[in-house]
């Protein structure tokens, strides 16, 4: 006889990553907008998720992770088109955001696949939630409300008084024009524009209908029904009007999907949160304000130009762009071009090839989280859609990109979730689990 044969051992399962991380980074937020962090510190947060995911070995990555890796690549490259090495702190800035939106993806793809809870994996960004509604309403009732932070104080002068870093560092509760007879207070805060404030919002608002469809019980989800009408109000008050564009196209396309799926309960939910802003706009006449504000400004000129001179410029580098955004005398707007819209700034700065990777991410996972059957894996899948229509008119180069990403990967988890029979499982209520065990 020969010698027995022994069974290899199985490989051991790899640690499984913690929340905590995701808890401070996220749920935090007011407290480093307070210190005048939250902007330059939030790529060392993506660090530290990074080094975790590193330590721990064996990650999945979620579906597109090559289309984004190239497109950082492309941004990378970029560089080379930069004007003058002053520009490369803002740049790295920009390229941190990217990088540390695809980490927080991976993070939570992971952190909700290994563990067959999704709810668990967006308590973070419910956090968030409170925050935003929190700092938006410090807007509504101090809108004049500024200050001067510590890392503002701390940063050497010269790179304090630089005009992008002093926005990122000087907090402000509103977003106004300052030389304006009658200034029209509009809620930002954590952000330095009320765009990204919007932007957020509207990001946000379907992972948190989606939280309370999965935790049937517990303080936290009363405590976020309680929040979401109280939310409208700096909300409204943004008058952004791709905020509300993006999220009229989400709940159609929502509605839609329910329709052709017979999805009784998005359906109702649907029509819930159209109430909701419905009975919001008798107490906030938001397109009167939008329309006086149209009226009053220049901002659809000044978008407008921008846009036709990045068109203009963009021949003479179609393949890597400029680096960067650049300040023109060939524009009436004050801010550079290559700005007031994603899109317009990853085409000028990073060039064509990297705005069409940057595009396509967005539609694979798009595609990839629409498979979802459950009402609020169905929430979770327009997150994709509202960023699609933001990007030719808001910005993500910055913490924002991050909500995005966060929602999206969610989204993937539980479409792969009950693609997969084998991984699926119903999500029990506090009651059911409590008759399991009796």
């Amino acid at each position: 006889m020969g010698p027995p044969v022994v069974a290899a051992p199985r490989p051991s399962a790899p640690p499984r990553l913690p929340r905590l991380p995701l808890l401070m980074m996220f749920g935090l937020v007011p407290l480093w907008w307070l210190a005048g962090a939250f902007y330059l510190f939030w790529p060392l947060f993506g660090a530290t998720l990074l080094a975790l995911l590193i330590v721990r070995g064996r990650v999945p990555l979620p579906p597109a992770t090559g289309t984004w890796l190239l497109f950082l690549a492309l941004v990378v490259l970029s560089a080379t088109q930069l004007p003058a090495p002053a520009s490369l702190l803002p740049f790295g800035l920009r390229v941190g955001y990217y990088l540390t939106a695809l980490v927080v993806a991976v993070y939570v793809y992971v952190y909700a696949r290994e563990r067959g809870d999704v709810a668990a994996a967006l308590v973070p960004i419910c956090l968030f939630w409170f925050g935003l509604v929190a700092l938006g309403w410090l807007g509504v009732l101090a809108p004049r409300f500024a200050l001067t932070t510590p890392v503002e104080v701390l940063l050497p002068g010269g790179m304090s008084s630089h005009p992008y870093m002093q926005d990122l560092v000087h907090i402000s509760a509103t977003e106004y024009s300052k030389v304006a007879l009658d200034p029209i207070y509009r809620p930002a805060a954590p952000f330095p524009y009320t765009n990204n404030y919007g932007g957020a919002y509207a990001m946000t608002l379907p992972c948190i209908v989606a939280f309370t469809m999965l935790r049937r019980r517990g303080i936290l989800r009363w405590a976020l029904l309680v929040s979401l009408p109280l939310s409208l109000v700096p909300a409204f008050l943004t008058l952004n009007r791709t905020m509300f564009a993006s999220l009229g196209v989400g709940l159609a396309v929502l509605g839609v999907r329910a329709a052709v799926r017979g999805n009784v309960r998005v359906g109702a939910s649907v029509v819930g949160v159209l109430l909701i802003g419905g009975l919001t706009t008798l107490l906030i006449p938001v397109a009167e304000l939008i329309n006086n504000r149209v009226e009053s400004t220049d901002t659809n000129t000044d978008r407008y130009s921008l846009y036709a001179e990045v068109i203009r410029r963009i021949g003479d580098s179609p393949w890597l762009g400029y680096g960067a955004p650049v300040t023109v005398d060939t524009v009436t707007a004050e801010v550079p071009v290559g700005t007031q819209g994603q899109l317009w700034t990853v085409l000028f700065s990073h060039g064509i090839p990297a705005l069409l990777c940057f595009l396509a991410w967005f539609v694979i996972i798009t595609l990839k989280s629409a498979r979802a059957r459950s009402a609020p894996g169905q929430w979770l899948a327009v997150v994709p859609v509202i960023c699609l229509v933001q990007i030719p008119f808001y910005g993500m180069a910055d913490p924002t990109i991050t909500i995005a990403y966060f929602g999206a990967a969610a989204a993937m988890a539980i479409a792969e979730r009950e693609a997969d029979p084998r991984r699926a499982r119903p999500v029990h209520t506090g009651r059911r689990r409590k008759a399991v065990a009796g």
